[in-house]
């Protein structure tokens, strides 16, 4: 049957990401990190049979769609009221800054553009997910989207113990000011609030607003990369293409409207959250089941250098406007 040629791969992607969810509560770097990771091992250490084929491709194409669509739900534009002007503007000059240099230090280090592109992305707005909604607009493979998403959250879990130090003992910011740099820096909401209220509970606050923020910068960004790239290949004498919207894009739209205009009660966005968090780190399993060692050995070591420079200058951004101007 049809349907069972899939189901084999699907079946192996689901238990790698059961088994990264659970593992998640005791390693700090994530479940979407830990499912690519137990997928890299699996798919290196096991000559899979080609049973399991159909299934992974459909994981890591088809369920990161849905995912990514589902994903949404996590986008509330009302809470820009809450931070005011000031910090609206730092959060998207620092996402512009920090995506910019991902793309220059690519070409000063001769690093594979997409592949640079994604580590700003991953840095720069909300981590995995960030790379997840971005990575087919840009064309990544496997191997790049792989590699960023566990660099990006290895750099983050870093981050949890820097940021509190660097905001506080080195520069002695405030509360206020040291959740602020903790919320625009670090890349995932997890490691945002770690980190955060491990400084106290004003910056942890703090932090999570300025975070969701960032998170809502994912949209227009992905229709700045839709634009982009829908129009790279046209030559001088050919008319502007018309930027093809994936479907996955206009159902990540819809469903930011649910929590925006509450549509749905909060317990159902919230399940719809939970649901779209774990059908991810099952794409993510299958996307870790494709990547090959020596891809990783070949890449990995210039993607951490890259990924690393790109940290450090968000945080030095982010620290420097808010020294002078908070």
């Amino acid at each position: 049957m049809k349907i069972l040629s899939y189901s084999y791969g699907i079946l192996l992607c689901i238990a790698l990401a059961s088994a990264a969810i659970i593992s998640s509560e005791y390693i700090p770097i994530g479940a979407v990190a830990i499912a690519i990771i137990f997928g890299i091992v699996i798919g290196n250490i096991t000559k899979l049979n080609k049973i399991f084929n159909k299934g992974i491709s459909f994981s890591e194409k088809h369920l990161l769609s849905l995912a990514i669509a589902l994903m949404g739900v996590n986008l509330n534009f009302i809470i820009l009221k809450e931070i005011g002007l000031k910090s609206v503007i730092l959060v998207v000059a620092a996402m512009v800054i920090t995506i910019s240099s991902a793309i220059i230090l690519s070409k000063i280090l001769k690093f594979d553009k997409k592949f640079a592109l994604l580590l700003g992305i991953g840095n720069g707005v909300c981590g995995s997910s960030a790379i997840a909604a971005t990575e087919k607009i840009i064309e990544a493979n496997d191997e790049e989207v792989g590699l960023s998403v566990a660099i990006v959250n290895f750099l983050g879990t870093i981050g949890i113990f820097l940021l509190p130090f660097i905001a506080k003992f080195l520069l002695q910011f405030t509360n206020i000011n040291s959740g602020i740099l903790a919320g625009n820096t670090l890349q995932a909401v997890g490691q945002v609030v770690a980190a955060g209220f491990s400084i106290s509970d004003s910056a942890g606050q703090i932090a999570t607003i300025i975070k969701m923020t960032r998170i809502l910068m994912l949209l227009p960004l992905v229709f700045t990369l839709i634009f982009i790239f829908s129009n790279k290949n046209k030559s001088s004498n050919e008319k502007v293409k018309k930027p093809n919207i994936p479907i996955f894009i206009i159902g990540f739209v819809l469903f930011s409207l649910l929590p925006t205009f509450n549509i749905l009660p909060k317990a159902y966005v919230e399940n719809i959250g939970h649901i779209s968090h774990y059908i991810l780190v099952i794409a993510m399993a299958g996307i870790g089941l494709k990547i090959k060692f020596k891809n990783i050995l070949r890449n990995g070591k210039y993607a951490l250098i890259i990924g690393s420079l790109i940290f450090l200058i968000q945080i030095i951004f982010s620290s420097t406007v808010i020294y002078i101007f908070y």
